[in-house]
């Protein structure tokens, strides 16, 4: 078995997926031996360690962000893994909903921007946002978990306004940056693995 072949058996084994899984980019990594492989492996791997975020803070992260993506298997992997850290049914359903909230809010606040047009700010956005409002994982996390949507969405004014609620609300930059990170690299991985 060659070394590429067991790194992907590895991080297979890692997600929870059987051995035998393959997707046409997985394929190409594998049969070209790339040097990448051991580097996806251990940025997968990183999405679950933080100094500065919880072991299911890091779960609900990697969940949102794997909705966000509509990545199936990482759904089900970040899931568990929530799970596993006392994450309730609540806080993983809301991890899921913060995802798809965003996906609204980015794209609209996204056209507001682009537009630059003050006749837009005038108009009621008219997008309901309850979850928002009173959040089963606190206010702090949920901005956490919205910046770092936002940020995968690239939505420059939601992650400004994000970000800024944070640090208003006490968060430290490594925190917000840690949050990113994750986000990106279930991104990456998701590119990969879906």
């Amino acid at each position: 078995m060659s070394e590429s072949t067991e790194i992907v058996q590895e991080l297979l084994e890692t997600t929870g997926l059987d051995k035998t899984y393959r997707t046409p980019a997985l394929s190409l990594l594998e049969t070209g031996e790339s040097r990448y492989l051991r580097d996806l492996k251990l940025n997968f791997a990183s999405t679950l360690t933080s100094e500065h975020l919880s072991a299911k803070e890091c779960a609900l992260l990697g969940l949102s962000t794997a909705v966000n993506n509509q990545n199936a298997p990482l759904i089900a992997y970040y899931t568990g893994v929530a799970k596993q850290n006392e994450a309730t049914d609540a806080d993983v359903a809301e991890a899921a909903g913060c995802a798809s909230l965003l996906a609204s809010n980015n794209i609209f606040y996204r056209f507001r921007h682009f537009t630059q047009k003050e006749k837009y700010t005038q108009i009621p956005a008219r997008i309901r946002m309850q979850l928002m409002m009173k959040p089963v994982t606190g206010k702090e996390f949920f901005e956490l978990m919205s910046l770092a949507i936002s940020a995968v969405n690239g939505c420059e004014m939601c992650v400004n306004a994000h970000e800024d609620s944070l640090i208003k609300l006490g968060t430290t930059e490594e925190r917000i940056f840690d949050a990113v990170r994750i986000a990106s690299l279930v991104t990456a991985t998701g590119k990969i693995i879906f």
